[in-house]
């Protein structure tokens, strides 16, 4: 619940400070063109996402990257949705994809430092896998090198 009503004190301070800045109409002109512009972005960046993994499918890849921009858009997507200057700014910045870079880096440094099994799987998943059986000496069987030159 404080939350709820920190957004909204948040959303109203920038809105009043906006609109006495610029006045009422500009203001309402800004709220609308973001929202316009914003659904333009979501729509090609959520394209752009879903190829992008199918791609990563296609080619069996761990689509990690893509799912997390296809994640990120998602979010930008919903936040364009909540009525409001602050989250139309960051639901715009979202769609970017140099901000998307960023924000995903940032959010896979942190899943790994919270489960660090999980820097293993994405090292290892571009990795080439060789299958093979593991031959170990026995110890009754004395192992002779040759010398070296």
């Amino acid at each position: 619940m404080p939350f709820v009503l920190l957004y909204l004190v948040v959303e109203i301070v920038a809105l009043v400070a906006l609109g006495s800045a610029i006045g009422l109409g500009w203001t309402l002109l800004i709220l609308l063109a973001s929202a316009l512009v914003g659904m333009w972005l979501a729509r090609r960046e959520g394209v752009r996402a879903a190829q992008a993994l199918a791609e990563a499918v296609s080619q069996r890849r761990a689509p990690h990257a893509e799912l997390t921009d296809g994640m990120l858009v998602a979010a930008g997507g919903v936040l364009l949705f909540v009525p409001g200057l602050v989250t139309d700014v960051a639901g715009l910045l979202l769609l970017l994809p140099p901000v998307r870079h960023v924000v995903r880096n940032r959010l896979v440094r942190a899943a790994e430092a919270r489960i660090p099994e999980l820097r293993t799987a994405r090292i290892r998943s571009g990795a080439t896998i060789v299958d093979g059986d593991v031959v170990r000496p026995r110890a009754d069987i004395q192992v002779i090198e040759a010398p070296r030159p």
